[in-house]
């Protein structure tokens, strides 16, 4: 047997590992579409104490972000969850997350009895937009209307 072939022979993957990657995909998307779908569906029955909220952290015009916060959240988060247009949905989901960490979990600004839960959060945040960015690199996988 020659080198290439032995090589192409020791990393052959099997059929199966496909499949797994599929189906982790699959929980991936919707494990994480669980931190924007019900949030999202909670600000839309919620609106007004989501526009006093954002109103709260001094942002301008908190009707029109609460907005923006739920057709992310809500719109694309489900679009993110069937794996349609997922590495766009990804990208905006992780810019969101991270602009939302920003302003809402601000914890250097804080009193030292609230930046540590923030602190959290905000981390926390930041390494769900990393797991977003790694969707947006290698697509939602076959079991999704992608079918990447």
């Amino acid at each position: 047997m020659s080198t290439s072939t032995t090589t192409a022979t020791t990393f052959a993957v099997p059929a199966t590992a496909s499949t797994a990657q599929d189906t982790l995909a699959l929980i991936g998307r919707v494990l994480i579409a669980l931190l924007f779908v019900p949030a999202g569906f909670g600000k839309l029955t919620g609106f007004a104490g989501v526009v006093g909220y954002i109103g709260s952290v001094g942002l301008p015009l908190p009707q029109l972000g609460a907005v923006i916060a739920i057709v992310v959240e809500l719109g694309v988060g489900l679009m993110f969850l069937v794996g349609y247009k997922t590495r766009i949905a990804a990208i905006v989901l992780a810019l969101f997350t991270v602009a939302a960490s920003i302003f809402f979990h601000n914890y250097w600004a804080l009193p030292a009895d609230k930046a540590m839960v923030n602190q959290l959060m905000f981390f926390k945040n930041i390494a769900v937009a990393g797991g977003l960015l790694a969707f947006a690199a290698f697509g939602a996988g076959r079991f999704s209307i992608d079918k990447r």
